[in-house]
């Protein structure tokens, strides 16, 4: 199976999306298209943007070694760094999606949801 590459404008480099932190760099939120047809061997690569991150460069490439569903994700114990926590790296954690006792999707608090809520009060 041929290799495919992914492209996309990294708009802002928080660390969230992509989270290159740890073992393991994951776009676990974010570009559902890409994550939803790249396959494991294909390339992902970030360039910058005009107005914020990096114009005319790359910011990171990441090639597929593995792709797990939400849930996997949420579980797997590799990972579980990922979960966000208070501490300035883990605070930008990606692993934020979860089913509770009763199966329905929550979403952990995380550095770009107090982000995205900080800035909504002021609209």
């Amino acid at each position: 199976m041929p290799t495919s590459l992914y492209s996309y404008i990294v708009a802002s480099d928080s660390g969230f999306a992509p989270n290159p932190f740890g073992e393991y760099c994951t776009l676990a939120c974010c570009k559902p298209q890409i994550r939803r047809h790249a396959s494991v061997g294909d390339w992902v690569v970030g360039s910058g943007s005009k107005r914020t991150v990096g114009n005319e460069k790359m910011v990171y490439a990441m090639r597929i070694t593995e792709k797990l569903s939400f849930d996997e994700y949420a579980n797997d114990p590799r990972i579980r760094y990922k979960i966000p926590s208070h501490a300035i790296i883990q605070e930008r954690g990606d692993n934020i999606y979860f089913r509770d006792t009763n199966g329905d999707w929550k979403q952990r608090s995380s550095l770009r949801i107090k982000i995205r809520d900080f800035f909504s009060t002021l609209a």
